[in-house]
């Protein structure tokens, strides 16, 4: 690891995907609330054509044009879906599609066009496409920071009303809040942080960094404060672990890497995020099931000592059985005997197991009954 830190170019790339995946997953977070995934997939291929044209006006591979250029035809895209939503019978996703595939396909033409024009610099143009870290410069960190920081200063200065429209936009117009111009900003914001990402992760994976750390973070909360502060250090914590990774292992791009991480940290958190995850439903579901078995269980030998009129009438599982259509197995009946629920008797002559009802057990299935009435 020290070894790996004391390479200029390793702490260059490692600075920048750490600041990349912090603002990516600042502003993902906001984009994964307002349903806008698929409009950032739309805006990074949009960023393609804004590439070109950035290298075309700076004369060579000027990363500020570059950048400028992105957010550029980023920004056209965003409103082009507006116009087509607004003008048209088109839904959203419909538009969506439609922008992606227009500007991207333009994109495509513009850099195939300048790589047969030929010339040295316009061979690096490709790289935005996946990104290429090697090739993030210590003065391309200041573009980073200098965007990161312009989009932490808008998030905290108009929180609330982000906030507002982000949960419940309707009643954000209906408080007589500029309801368009605050999700134009936040879509800005969006772009910014894709065009941040070009050079890092590239046009086609740019839309994971900015959605996967969110994703991920949403599972773990239902606050906005925190899950943007999750987001934002997942994000971070994905950008290390790819450039670290990446700049050990020889050939491995450290975007796509990047990637990867987020995108096992989403996993993960789908998998074990208590309250939401899939393993925590399952065991939710499993207590669930049991609860139930158990209230039958109590309800059948409830009925059965009314029956007898005798309230420590011993049930055997047999008799269960015939009342629940189904005998209870013995690890229920063990788990209701550890809850003080039931416990086992003897019944002479007969040496079949029998339990009865301790009055806890009957409390329960009083109760159990007045609910169910």
């Amino acid at each position: 690891m020290t070894e790996l830190l004391s390479s200029q170019i390793v702490r260059t790339v490692l600075l920048g995907a750490v600041m990349l995946g912090a603002v990516s997953g600042m502003l993902g977070a906001f984009a994964v609330l307002r349903r806008q995934s698929l409009l950032g997939d739309a805006l990074a291929h949009a960023a393609l054509p804004g590439v070109c044209l950035g290298f075309l006006v700076a004369g060579g591979r000027d990363l500020g044009s570059i950048m400028a250029g992105a957010l550029l035809t980023g920004a056209l895209a965003a409103l082009s879906v507006m116009v087509i939503t607004r003008r048209t019978r088109l839904k959203t996703d419909a538009a969506l599609g439609v922008v992606l595939g227009v500007f991207f396909a333009v994109g495509v033409v513009m850099l195939t066009h300048l790589q047969a024009a030929g010339g040295s610099a316009s061979a690096g143009l490709s790289g935005f496409l996946f990104g290429q870290a090697a090739a993030i410069l210590v003065g391309d960190l200041w573009i980073i920071g200098a965007g990161g920081a312009l989009a932490l200063a808008v998030i905290l200065a108009l929180w609330k009303e982000f906030k507002l429209v982000s949960f419940d936009p309707d009643f954000a117009r209906a408080q007589g809040m500029p309801v368009v111009a605050l999700e134009a900003a936040l879509t800005v914001l969006i772009a910014l942080a894709i065009v941040l990402g070009l050079q890092l992760v590239g046009v086609v994976l740019m839309v994971a960094l900015l959605i996967a750390p969110a994703a991920a973070a949403r599972q773990w909360t239902d606050r906005l404060g925190p899950m943007v502060l999750l987001s934002a250090a997942i994000g971070a914590a994905s950008g290390a672990g790819g450039a670290l990774i990446s700049a050990g292992a020889r050939g491995l791009a450290t975007g796509p890497v990047v990637v990867l991480i987020a995108s096992a940290v989403v996993l993960v958190s789908l998998i074990l995020a208590p309250g939401r995850g899939l393993a925590w439903r399952a065991v939710a579901r499993a207590r669930a099931r049991a609860r139930i078995s158990e209230a039958r269980i109590l309800a059948a030998m409830d009925g059965l000592a009314r029956d007898h009129d005798d309230a420590a009438y011993p049930a055997e599982r047999g008799m269960l059985g015939a009342a629940l259509g189904k005998a209870p197995s013995p690890r229920r009946l063990a788990a209701l005997e550890g809850q003080g629920l039931i416990r086992p008797v003897a019944h002479p002559p007969e040496t079949a197991p029998r339990w009865q009802l301790t009055p806890a057990g009957r409390d329960r299935a009083g109760s159990d009954r007045g609910d169910a009435g």
